[in-house]
């Protein structure tokens, strides 16, 4: 298998997890000096640990849970000893306010620990809203490029 076969291979085992709320199978897949960078968060998470206490928070507070998770657009560049795993991210969760569909994208870089390829670094953010059909990449917007010159 090739490095970028068990990088996916490794991506997939951990979106699975995290897609059906398997804590403890989510949280193995990172190592414990990973980091890890949420837009919905204040702060960078220095630590695995310190990702499962808010984890933790997030359940008991708002009864936070994981129905699902869905990738799509995966890519891997190979660094060796290392790669960086990028995709758009579908998930749903539910909290006690109600159910939500979360659109994302999300890096997670990956080291190779021994057999295994350990999640070292994540960084989730959202997925940008369509640019406008009515802008041409490189050109003024229409009512500009339109609009004629005042006498």
């Amino acid at each position: 298998m090739s490095t970028t076969d068990e990088i996916l291979a490794a991506a997939r085992q951990l979106v699975q997890a995290f897609g059906q709320h398997d804590t403890a199978a989510y949280f193995d897949c990172f190592a414990p000096d990973a980091t890890f960078i949420f837009h919905a968060t204040p702060a960078r998470l220095a630590s695995r640990a310190e990702y499962q206490r808010l984890w933790r928070q997030w359940e008991d507070e708002d009864e936070f849970r994981v129905l699902s998770c869905a990738s799509a657009q995966p890519a891997v560049q190979d660094l060796g000893e290392a790669g960086v795993f990028s995709h758009d991210v579908t998930t749903m969760i539910r909290t006690r306010t109600g159910e939500q569909t979360l659109n994302e994208r999300e890096t997670i870089v990956f080291r190779r620990d021994g057999d295994r390829w350990a999640a070292v670094h994540e960084h989730l953010s959202p997925q940008p809203a369509p640019a406008p059909r009515s802008l041409d990449v490189g050109q003024p917007p229409v009512q500009a490029r339109d609009r004629k010159p005042a006498p």
